[in-house]
């Protein structure tokens, strides 16, 4: 008994890791999407707050799925734009700055998200 609902849980896990793996292009497009709309001289807190929450769905489910870096680049892009998000004021060199590494990220990501690491091991600074 023990082997037929251990077959089954891995049925439904390898068909829940499809669905991720199908979801990802469709998420790189959202994010791309907020990107090309962001304007560092007058953030959209709705455009910041649709990319965190992105964020931090993708950090905390992708490494699940076996998309290990592509959460915990994830998750070091979220903190940062937590930290951003924390002052009531950020001047728009340091959007730019957050987006230049969404940018490295995305375009990571778009290779392959499957990636066992991010190009130079740091990740995203």
């Amino acid at each position: 008994m023990a082997t037929l609902i251990d077959k089954e849980f891995f049925a439904r896990l390898n068909a829940l890791n499809e669905k991720f793996a199908a979801s990802v292009p469709a998420t790189l497009a959202r994010l791309r999407g907020y990107q090309a709309a962001f304007n560092p001289e007058a953030p959209d807190p709705a455009i910041i707050s649709d990319l965190h929450q992105t964020l931090h769905t993708i950090a905390g489910s992708a490494a699940t799925f076996g998309f290990r870096a592509f959460g915990q680049q994830a998750r070091s892009l979220e903190q940062r734009l937590r930290v951003l998000m924390a002052f009531e004021t950020v001047a728009a060199g340091d959007w730019r700055h957050w987006l230049g590494g969404l940018d490295e990220y995305l375009a990571w990501a778009e290779r392959n998200p499957r990636a066992e690491s991010f190009p130079g091991g740091e990740g995203i600074q």
